[in-house]
């Protein structure tokens, strides 16, 4: 028999990146030190599920668990090889273990917050919203959550879906074979089928990496072509055919233009991977998501709704325009790649991928990317957006 409902201020539901910084930052401010937290989650968070990686200019708030910084960036295709000094910029990767071990130990800190095991089955709406769990009900003056709609699966033909599928190894060799101060952002040599498919290094140490195969595709793969690609970089690229697979990682982000915003209710905020905080084109989320959550509490204090203007229209537009080229003409990412990295600063790049460009550095993104591709694509967004 289900237990009576306990009754929280804040529900967040959902213990992954999100979540956490969300609860992270609510703990933090003392405007909500009088304020119940739950924190909801099928899951205790306490393995090694993903890594994730961004760049920042200087010392970032999760240093102290950042596994590796990097300085300098490389791309490679047939036609082009680079190695980009990232100027004032790093590059830096967290593993999620050490974000959730980290998190949690700072949050279990404070009284007002509960962490929860349980898988929520609905959530109703009324004078008082409730979660209805497996175990047991709760309640809340406002509920934080990171799920999916189920519309995303449902309509699918509403809006344009790249899926970013991946599969990684880290691995350990036992002489050194990489270069621990540069790690390469894409190699294109390994191409499946002329899609959008390339190599992601990200080497720790010189005898310790992860490597992994990712596709930017409308379609997926099966894993032993993930095997095939991942081995035939290792033996081509670095003349590896003996090395330890100490961990792997799956994965499928989504890069969608759904309109996620339309699920945020009076009672119901969507956040996270549920709320279109990962970005459409690119699939990067860790800053995106700390960005967000800071205009979220921000609202929230300034009496707003939560949701309020949490994204820039612009930016959804073209996220749009290039999921359109790639669900099209998936042929073409390759060059587009090529021209992104190729034709602009790194500093134009990662301002724009961050959202922070001015129209002028926008047009000079454009501008890099003109092609027959991208002005077929624009037209068919104009006319729907």
């Amino acid at each position: 028999m289900m237990q009576d409902k306990l009754s929280f201020d804040y529900i967040i539901i959902g213990n992954g990146l999100a979540g956490l910084q969300l609860a992270l930052q609510l703990a933090k401010d003392p405007f909500f030190k009088s304020h119940t937290i739950g924190l909801i989650d099928p899951s205790p968070k306490d393995s090694n599920d993903k890594t994730w990686s961004f760049w920042e200019i200087g010392a970032g708030q999760w240093d102290a668990i950042v596994e590796q910084t990097w300085h300098t960036a490389k791309f490679k295709s047939s036609e082009i090889s680079l190695e980009i000094p990232l100027q004032e910029y790093c590059y830096k990767t967290i593993r999620s273990l050490e974000f959730y071990e980290a998190s949690k130990t700072q949050l279990s800190k404070h009284s007002n917050i509960k962490f929860i095991e349980d898988t929520v089955a609905e959530i109703q709406e009324g004078t008082t919203a409730k979660v209805i769990g497996q175990k047991q009900s709760y309640s809340a003056t406002h509920i934080f959550d990171s799920r999916v709609p189920k519309e995303f699966y449902t309509a699918t033909d509403e809006h344009t879906l790249i899926h970013q599928h991946f599969k990684g190894w880290i691995i350990e060799t036992d002489t050194p074979r990489f270069n621990p101060l540069a790690f390469t952002m894409m190699d294109y040599r390994f191409q499946y089928k002329n899609s959008t498919s390339f190599i992601y290094l990200l080497p720790f140490s010189e005898t310790k990496a992860l490597v992994e195969y990712t596709f930017f595709t409308p379609f997926t793969v099966a894993s032993d072509i993930y095997d095939a690609f991942l081995k035939r970089y290792l033996l081509e690229e670095h003349n590896l055919e003996n090395y330890r697979i100490i961990e792997t990682e799956v994965g499928n982000i989504p890069m969608t233009d759904f309109l996620f915003w339309k699920y945020h209710t009076n009672s119901v905020t969507k956040i996270g991977t549920g709320a279109g905080w990962v970005k459409g084109s690119t699939g990067y989320s860790f800053k995106h998501t700390e960005k967000n959550v800071a205009k979220l509490i921000a609202n929230i204090k300034a009496g707003h709704a939560p949701s309020h203007k949490l994204f820039k229209r612009k930016y959804k537009f073209y996220d749009k325009i290039f999921l359109k080229v790639l669900h099209d003409e998936n042929e073409k990412g390759v060059w587009i790649f090529e021209r992104f990295y190729s034709k602009n600063s790194i500093q134009t790049m990662f301002r724009f991928l961050d959202e922070e460009t001015t129209f002028i550095e926008d047009l000079a993104i454009m501008k890099s990317l003109f092609s027959m591709a991208f002005i077929k694509a624009f037209f068919k967004v104009l006319f729907k957006f």
